[in-house]
């Protein structure tokens, strides 16, 4: 479709070289936005940097972090995190997230003012992941020397998540406890 209206532009144009410059250009950015929207934008086809570019940045899997594990649902929630995110990355993320489809934006319950994120369906997809991520660091000596300062709760999940083979029904768990609107490192 795009390569017959190429073509039609192209009837069109006069032997000056001013306006075949400008076919040519036009040509262009009409071929280079066809590939875009058809691509996604994407740098290769690979499974792993299609998941990157959707959610892979640090800031964004820590946004998601902060949901599952901590409660966190409110912009001034996320920006008095430990890492300590700058506010335009922060805004920035969450629109990506809200983008893509991984998170949804509600008015607060008690103050319309404000509003809260929360995890879709795709979003909560990325459960196993967090899980993994997590069990990886519990089982490294670095994050170990460092846990106590953790809070008790997540020190205990933390090596449970490390020591347990099969996680599903670790997955579970978290799934139905962020599904209910509350957080997996809550005390119990």
């Amino acid at each position: 479709m795009v390569l017959r209206y190429i073509a039609f532009k192209s009837e069109y144009t006069y032997n000056t070289f001013s306006l075949q410059v400008r076919l040519v250009v036009f040509c262009k950015c009409v071929i280079i936005r066809y590939m875009k929207e058809t691509t996604g934008n994407l740098r290769s086809n690979c499974p792993v940097n299609f998941g990157l570019e959707n959610f892979g940045d640090k800031w964004s899997l820590l946004i998601i972090r902060d949901i599952v594990f901590w409660g966190k649902k409110t912009y001034g929630d996320f920006l008095r995190s430990d890492e300590g995110i700058a506010t335009n990355i922060l805004a920035a993320r969450l629109v990506s997230l809200l983008k893509e489809g991984i998170l949804r934006k509600e008015p607060h319950p008690t103050d319309k003012r404000t509003e809260i994120y929360l995890l879709t369906e795709k979003g909560m997809e990325l459960i196993p992941l967090m899980v993994e991520i997590v069990a990886w660091s519990g089982k490294l000596t670095e994050w170990q020397e460092n846990a106590g300062a953790g809070k008790p709760e997540q020190i205990k999940q933390v090596k449970r998540f490390a020591k347990t083979q099969d996680k599903r029904k670790i997955i579970a768990e978290i799934r139905e406890v962020v599904g209910k609107g509350s957080y997996f490192f809550a005390p119990r």
